[in-house]
């Protein structure tokens, strides 16, 4: 029965073992997530772009809403993408995001709220007391 123990207890000890020294992972992983300058060009790059895109908005003279659409849909794909890579939001939990994004998501849902409210009481104002 002694025999029998100490062998259990033995393969018990293995199973716990640290793994070999060829499987160590490299220094750089150990001390954080490394990523290719390669995708931090890119993004680098497409920033660029999409602020040239912005400016031209301004030069080919949009009006209205074209305008405004344009310049707020180049603004938040560049924050988008300053966000997810340079802040490393793509890499991480799923809760962390939700909880950093979420309270600037209801911000917006506020003011678009707000802005839809100031329009209606104008809207009422023009309409009952005249222009």
């Amino acid at each position: 029965m002694t025999a029998m123990t100490d062998d259990t207890t033995h393969a018990h000890a293995h199973a716990h073992a640290p793994p070999p020294a060829h499987a160590a992972q490299p220094a750089a992983q150990a001390h954080g997530q490394q990523h290719p300058i390669k995708l931090y060009l890119l993004v680098w790059t497409l920033l660029f772009v999409l602020s040239a895109c912005s400016y031209l908005v301004d030069y080919f003279d949009f009006h209205g809403l074209l305008r405004w659409t344009l310049i707020i849909v180049f603004m938040m794909l560049k924050a988008g993408l300053i966000v997810a890579v340079f802040m490393h939001m793509a890499w991480e939990r799923l809760a962390l995001v939700v909880a950093i994004l979420t309270p600037p998501l209801a911000v917006l849902v506020l003011m678009a709220m707000m802005a839809w409210e100031g329009d209606y009481t104008n809207y009422l104002r023009v309409f009952f007391f005249g222009a």
